[in-house]
């Protein structure tokens, strides 16, 4: 079974690499897919045979312990430095060894409170994650959680899912130089794009962010200069610039491989060819009074990677294992891990954040069209 959408036939089972003699117009474009995304699948068979992962789930009252020691870690950094010119090597060295760490560990913390992981209630989770926005120096963690929650509800979405690169984006920069570029300014590309590509509505709490981080700025600049102030907008650069902590932005859902991706997983229906057409057509809670299992030649389209940057990042390289369970807060993600190694110790991982980004600028098959991508309801409708 196929559909059509914008020209490409999109198969309904398979993802499948194109061959390199195919048309440009084939190889310039993303991977259409028009399967269920495998993630909801794979946790209703992982909670039929291991329902003990039900247990994981909750908050971890030692995050807000952790961010407020990153805050002060920062802090302390920047009043250090404020007599420190900003274009000396010191300067740099300083922002990027330890601020773009601190500030990666930031953003991810932002990510935990975005899956209200810190605290049992909702606002306590939003009103903390403005102030981890602190030493980010410009308001993000209110915008940041419902683009975020749209990526993990509507994973490859054409627009929902503002994690992947728009056409533009594809055309300009699927070359050498244009990747080395994007990987460079990739915090800018991923601040920015979201609201070129879907937009959401102001809420209370970007009044807040706002308010609250304009408020930090002027003090902190007010009293300690400029000069201390650039110390965090540097970090933020070069937490999201080329740093081995932020390889993760690419390694987690782009295909760097075809290979390995078709050695995947597979999520199988046991049920009759039209109670499978129900699934792909229906939401979640159909999917949870199916059965299904698990098999292995499914094309993946999130990576793990168990190596010790996860000690820095919030253990978010365990990425299959969080789009499986994103209610499984860091501390415990690795005990997922332990408790169903059916599913996730045969799966292809990355090895390195330092090589994915190395491959992803000079490995010439690897380009931004390298992301599954899915047809939005709204948009195929309007075809």
């Amino acid at each position: 079974m196929s559909v059509s959408h914008k020209g490409l036939a999109l198969g309904v089972e398979t993802l499948e690499a194109p061959a390199v003699s195919s048309e440009l117009h084939t190889l310039h474009n993303f991977y259409w897919v028009s399967h269920k995304e495998p993630h909801a699948i794979r946790r209703h068979a992982i909670l039929k045979s291991h329902p003990e992962v039900s247990k994981l789930m909750g908050h971890e009252p030692r995050t807000k312990y952790i961010v407020i020691g990153v805050v002060a870690l920062q802090c302390a950094m920047a009043f250090a430095l404020r007599n420190t010119s900003a274009l000396s090597w010191k300067f740099w060295l300083c922002a990027y060894v330890v601020g773009a760490t601190a500030n990666q560990n930031i953003f991810l913390a932002i990510h935990e409170l975005s899956h209200n992981l810190a605290f049992r209630k909702p606002w306590h989770n939003k009103l903390f994650s403005v102030f981890t926005n602190t030493p980010i120096g410009i308001p993000y963690a209110a915008s940041f959680a419902p683009y975020h929650q749209l990526h993990h509800k509507f994973l490859g979405d054409e627009v929902y899912d503002t994690d992947i690169p728009t056409k533009l984006e594809a055309v300009l920069l699927s070359n050498v130089m244009g990747k080395a570029f994007f990987a460079t300014f990739q915090i800018f590309f991923y601040a920015f794009r979201p609201m070129f590509v879907t937009s959401i509505p102001m809420s209370p709490l970007h009044l807040i962010n706002v308010a609250y981080q304009l408020a930090f700025d002027y003090v902190w600049i007010r009293n300690f200069g400029l000069q201390s102030f650039l110390y965090f907008l540097i970090s933020s650069f070069l937490a999201g610039s080329l740093h081995p902590c932020s390889g993760h932005f690419i390694a987690e859902h782009y295909l760097l491989s075809m290979e390995e991706a078709l050695a995947g997983g597979k999520l199988a229906y046991k049920n009759t060819p039209a109670e499978n057409e129900l699934i792909r057509s229906t939401d979640e809670s159909q999917v949870s009074r199916k059965d299904v299992e698990f098999h292995e030649d499914y094309a993946l389209e999130t990576f793990s990677y168990y190596g010790i940057l996860n000690f820095f990042t919030w253990n978010v390289g365990l990425h299959n294992e969080h789009h499986d369970f994103p209610f499984v807060p860091w501390s415990r993600i690795w005990e997922l891990h332990r408790m169903c190694p059916e599913y996730y110790q045969d799966l292809p991982k990355h090895d390195s954040w330092c090589k994915v980004l190395w491959n992803f600028v000079f490995t010439d098959d690897v380009t931004l069209y390298n992301r599954v991508k899915r047809v939005n309801k709204n948009c195929a409708k309007q075809e």
